[in-house]
């Protein structure tokens, strides 16, 4: 059977070079005569890959030397209990933007361990845009303030031209579903976090960077395994990481490299989004569901306004090979989530799987 494109919002597509090397590697890597997945996370080759995986991840990323990086496990979710525990220091007070059902998450496991002030909501129009912020709300004694960037479920981000000024208050960033789209500027969080299987590997590796005032101040009754000054001072190598997922990464690193870094991955993304922009705002048929100046690289939601022939367009489009379109529970219609992995020619077949679409029915 030929490979499908799969529009899934995790876990996603991986890049075919990646899968073909991981591929060649997985019986036998090097010269060890085993599979990564039967090394010792103790032993040299494996410290070898995951040092690796950390320099590319630094080097891609421009992450400044005053922040540690973590392979971490749990996923994002985990994160949202990690970082008022890790980050609840002075005040146990933190201030949040609620964009969608992440952020919710968020909001709701931060509370169980002190005061979160939502500053601004779009639950008012189901997510579909990110709301304007009000200085005078923000709580100048918090511990942090937290946004989701990307909104997987959504398809709403914010710009990094427009991130909230927050002044001397670390900003916390969820990038599970946006992380190594586009360039950002580490240096204006004090704390970013993704689950990998979006947008860098397998499912199991968590990556947290962490600004080093940061670390170091955990809530008394914080897990050890919920530490991040634990998993800071033995190298992501406490307890077993997820070595497979880790190595994978390391892999997909290396493809962002050779395709011009970040920067460039960041251009082919904005190519690939405006294809099918362009043609849902032209569409008489399909329409995206967020307001412009919101939307996301990533993550595209869009419908017809007709449920039938929702359900009628996801069944031929997967018939076809185009998979996992359908959008989530909460907001029902279609989302294509086209991360770095998927090349412009899926999403150009896409389009032209739609227009065809569009003239039948």
């Amino acid at each position: 059977m030929e490979r499908v494109y799969n529009f899934s919002a995790g876990p996603s597509m991986l890049p075919l070079p990646v899968l073909e090397k991981a591929q060649k590697e997985l019986v036998c890597y090097g010269d060890t005569g085993m599979s990564v997945m039967e090394m010792s996370h103790r032993s040299k080759a494996f410290e070898d890959i995951i040092e690796s995986a950390e320099s590319l991840l630094r080097e891609l990323m421009g992450i400044p030397d005053n922040y540690e990086v973590m392979f971490l496990q749990g996923g994002a979710s985990t994160q949202f209990a990690m970082i008022p525990l890790n980050l609840f220091t002075k005040n146990k007070k933190a201030d949040l933007v609620k964009t969608g059902q992440w952020a919710k998450k968020a909001l709701e496991e931060a509370s169980k361990y002190g005061t979160v002030n939502v500053v601004a909501s779009s639950e008012d129009k189901i997510y579909t845009y990110i709301p304007k912020l009000d200085k005078s709300k923000f709580s100048p004694d918090a511990d942090y303030f937290y946004i989701t960037v990307n909104n997987t479920i959504y398809g709403t981000r914010y710009k990094q031209t427009e991130l909230p000024d927050t002044g001397n208050i670390p900003l916390v960033g969820d990038i599970s579903s946006n992380i190594m789209s586009e360039v950002m500027d580490v240096s204006k969080y004090g704390v970013l976090f993704a689950g990998a299987q979006k947008n860098v590997g397998p499912a199991g590796v968590t990556i947290a960077i962490v600004r080093d005032d940061l670390i170091g101040n955990a809530m008394d009754i914080c897990p050890t395994m919920l530490d991040y000054k634990i998993h800071s001072k033995n190298k992501s190598l406490y307890n077993t990481p997820p070595c497979f997922s880790i190595y994978v990464s390391k892999l997909v690193f290396e493809w962002i490299k050779e395709n011009g870094g970040v920067k460039g991955i960041q251009q082919m993304n904005e190519e690939k989004a405006a294809v099918l922009y362009d043609f849902l705002d032209e569409s008489k048929m399909f329409r995206g569901t967020v307001v412009k100046e919101d939307r996301s690289l990533m993550n595209i939601p869009f419908v017809t306004d007709n449920d039938e022939l929702n359900a009628k367009f996801i069944k031929e489009a997967s018939a076809k090979g185009f998979v996992n379109l359908k959008g989530h529970r909460t907001v029902g219609g279609m989302r294509a989530s086209i991360y770095n992995a998927m090349p412009i020619e899926g999403v150009k077949a896409l389009v032209d799987f739609m227009k065809a679409f569009e003239t039948e029915n």
